[in-house]
């Protein structure tokens, strides 16, 4: 990995984080393309630079975390399913799942249908509108199971949580702001479990690639979050299924 490298990766984190794209799957993708090895830093990497974002989230609802503990307490019950299952499986996840480019290819290709189909089959009239902290408890904890869904690579965490919170009541802007505010616990749990099992063993070099990664993602992050709260207002999600599938085809054929 080289300087550059680090940066261009902290964009694409910063870009896809929030968007129902999956970062995790353009990640891997990436680094194929730039040909760099699915090494045990690249892995951390991958993961410590996804801090960068949550500052984001964290600057831009700062006074909603601060001053409604109602938000909070569901998000930590939407977490719970995917810290549970994360803490469980985190050596399958690293060493199987993360980098595993198939699996990720096929996550794109079928996540993108079914981004699709379930944007065409869904109609918020039909639906109560409600704040984020009005949501039952339960379907909190529905949408964290959503969620774990996401620990297979390509499938998208956004995606997951954003269309969780759609079919189970919440209208179009609230779903995707309760995806941007339990990203807060589920990323910062991943970064410091993966550090805590990596015990820092990081050389000097990878500790500045860290730090190009952390802000990178950052500065980007804050514009995409900004930008897409715009966006779905008056679009649907179905250009980001498309994207998802005409990528999985195209990467296919690069590597097949």
């Amino acid at each position: 990995m080289s300087y550059f490298h680090a940066g261009l990766l902290s964009i694409v984190e910063g870009i896809t984080e929030f968007l129902p794209i999956s970062s995790t799957g353009h990640l891997i993708l990436a680094g194929r393309i730039l040909s760099l090895d699915q090494t045990e830093f690249m892995k951390s990497f991958e993961i410590i630079i996804q801090l960068g974002a949550i500052l984001a989230v964290i600057i831009l609802y700062w006074k909603t975390l601060l001053s409604n503990t109602r938000v909070w307490q569901r998000i930590l019950i939407a977490f719970a399913p995917t810290a549970i299952l994360g803490f469980s499986l985190y050596k399958y996840i690293k060493h199987f799942l993360l980098g595993n480019t198939s699996i990720t290819l096929v996550s794109l290709f079928i996540g993108g249908i079914v981004l699709i189909l379930l944007e065409k089959a869904y109609r918020e009239e039909k639906y109560i509108s409600g704040k984020i902290e009005k949501l039952s408890y339960k379907k909190a904890f529905l949408i964290g199971l959503f969620q774990s869904i996401s620990m297979i690579p390509g499938v998208s965490r956004a995606a997951a949580t954003i269309f969780g919170g759609l079919f189970l009541g919440l209208p179009r802007k609230n779903a995707v702001e309760f995806s941007f505010l339990l990203a807060i616990p589920t990323m910062l749990a991943a970064a410091i479990l993966d550090i805590y099992k990596s015990h820092m063993n990081f050389t000097s070099y990878e500790y500045s690639f860290l730090t190009i990664g952390f802000l990178g993602s950052f500065v980007t992050a804050y514009f995409t979050v900004k930008y897409f709260l715009k966006y779905i207002q008056s679009h649907t999600f179905i250009p980001f299924g498309i994207y998802r599938i005409v990528l999985a085809i195209l990467f296919f054929l690069m590597v097949g």
